[in-house]
């Protein structure tokens, strides 16, 4: 079933990463960003923050990763939130903060095709296909190495990605989201890392009416893979909460699914470490395993 827009827009008011002037600005103004590249899309501009590390040259192929925010939310606040520029420096890859359209006052991601879950008419797989093609006409982008993250509603968006967009999408990263119930003709193996709370009072852990349990979701891709049915379990509690590490390897092209299971944790983008790890970090070391074609 799914969640009406009013939902989410009363949620705004009780939790969000921003802070109280910022949600109230969001619902007012629907989204504020800076320094905003644009493509218009179905006769509509997007916005996307696009972040070129320095160490970039320009004189061989460098990655691509998307980050999507969640419901709500700015491309520029979640950023800064979520803010993997200094990976993106060390690493080498090209960063994008993708802005979600406009609709009822709040920005928003559509995973599925147009209906079914969606939030809106809006195009969104569409979109973040013209905006790969924008930026690889300008930048020196391995197209076989391009990455999908997100939170929340933009973990939603990952799901979606993997799911229709999988001749783009090498890898991806889902930080407290869920897949919806729209599933597409995946095409190859596709390497997935979930992270995700217990005490998520957003999208639950354990699922709830409008959205499947972590596990299922993580079951649905163990099958589509072809691992192990039985993980590798590592355990942390160096940052003050338990993380348990669920490995399910040994899949078609060496491909693994993964899942960081923060016991207590809330329904945030991960500051706590594993093993010295934060979320941008063991997102990147994860997905950057993988090409196109599976584990390089």
């Amino acid at each position: 079933m799914k969640k009406p827009l009013l939902f989410y827009t009363i949620l705004l008011t009780i939790y969000s990463s921003c802070n109280k002037n910022d949600v109230n600005k969001n619902l007012e103004s629907c989204y504020s960003n800076a320094n905003t590249q644009s493509i218009v899309h179905n006769g509509t501009s997007r916005d996307y923050v696009l972040y070129i590390p320095d160490s970039y040259d320009g004189t061989s192929t460098v990655p691509l990763l998307l980050n999507f925010h969640g419901f709500g939310d700015s491309a520029t606040n979640y950023m800064n939130n979520a803010d993997m520029r200094t990976m993106a420096e060390s690493e080498t890859f090209i960063l994008v903060y993708p802005q979600g359209s406009c609709s009822n006052g709040s920005s928003h991601w559509n995973p599925c095709p147009t209906g079914g879950d969606n939030k809106s008419t809006a195009d969104d797989l569409g979109f973040v296909e013209a905006m790969i093609n924008e930026i690889s006409s300008q930048y020196d982008v391995d197209l076989e190495r391009i990455y999908a993250a997100g939170y929340s509603n933009g973990g939603m968006m990952t799901y979606g990605l993997a799911n229709y967009k999988s001749d783009l999408i090498a890898a991806i990263a889902s930080v407290s989201g869920a897949m919806l119930d729209c599933k597409g003709p995946t095409s190859h193996p596709m390497p997935i890392v979930h992270l995700h709370g217990t005490s998520d009072f957003v999208i639950p852990y354990e699922g709830d009416n409008y959205y499947r349990a972590a596990q299922s979701t993580l079951e649905y891709w163990i099958d589509f893979n072809n691992t192990s049915t039985n993980p590798t379990i590592s355990i942390d509690n160096s940052g003050g909460i338990k993380i348990e590490h669920y490995v399910y390897g040994q899949g078609d092209a060496s491909v693994s699914v993964e899942h960081y299971k923060y016991i207590g944790g809330d329904h945030v983008w991960f500051s706590t470490k594993y093993k010295g790890q934060n979320a941008a970090e063991l997102v990147w070391n994860f997905v950057s395993q993988y090409d196109i074609n599976g584990l390089r």
